[in-house]
């Protein structure tokens, strides 16, 4: 026996139509300004430097009240010193002395000798200190600058977003067909029906 359907599926269909995003710039009138920066020479230069520090060789020859007072406490030291040494060597003297020997002579001879030195010095007896520092010369050089400033007037961007667009040209659809023949109830209504015959009758 024949199927009396005939089932047919209609698929869904999609058109897909895809616009990229771009950037759209108008024209416009454009300048540039361009100035100049005049450079050039430096030339730097620091001469010596001399420093004369006089202090100790005008202090030698009329010097202050505190040096004066430092060079009298050093001679009174010295004469004190000096004197103890001079005691010292008489009472040796005396301690060693022999019958007979005139130490007292020997004494008055030995402080009647005549000292030969005689203090002779030359004046200032110290020299300036001098100080210096070297010369320095520094040289800088600096290029001419250029300077552009572009000035764009009247420019304008348009930014246009990217889209996509969905057309549905198919809808989906089940299509039943029935490709059978009609079907007569009671079945005796067909033109073409035979009736059953009963052999057993």
């Amino acid at each position: 026996m024949d199927p009396l359907l005939k089932i047919t599926s209609v698929p869904l269909k999609l058109e897909l139509k895809v616009n990229n995003a771009r950037l759209e710039y108008n024209n416009s009138n454009a300048k540039v300004e361009i100035s100049r920066n005049a450079g050039g020479l430096t030339i730097k230069s620091d001469p010596i430097k001399l420093d004369i520090d006089s202090f100790e060789c005008y202090n030698c020859i009329n010097p202050t009240v505190k040096t004066s007072i430092q060079n009298a406490a050093e001679k009174g030291k010295a004469a004190a010193y000096e004197a103890t040494a001079t005691y010292a060597r008489e009472g040796k003297l005396f301690l060693n002395a022999k019958i007979g020997e005139d130490v007292i002579g020997k004494i008055a001879e030995s402080k009647m000798e005549v000292n030969t030195n005689f203090g002779i010095a030359f004046t200032p007896t110290s020299r300036p200190v001098l100080n210096w520092s070297e010369p320095e010369i520094t040289m800088e050089y600096e290029l001419d600058k250029l300077n552009f400033d572009w000035k764009v007037m009247n420019g304008n961007f348009e930014f246009i977003p990217g889209n996509i667009e969905i057309a549905v040209t198919q809808r989906p659809d089940v299509v039943i067909e029935y490709i059978g023949g009609p079907i007569y109830v009671p079945p005796s209504a067909d033109p073409e029906y035979i009736p059953i015959t009963d052999l057993r009758a």
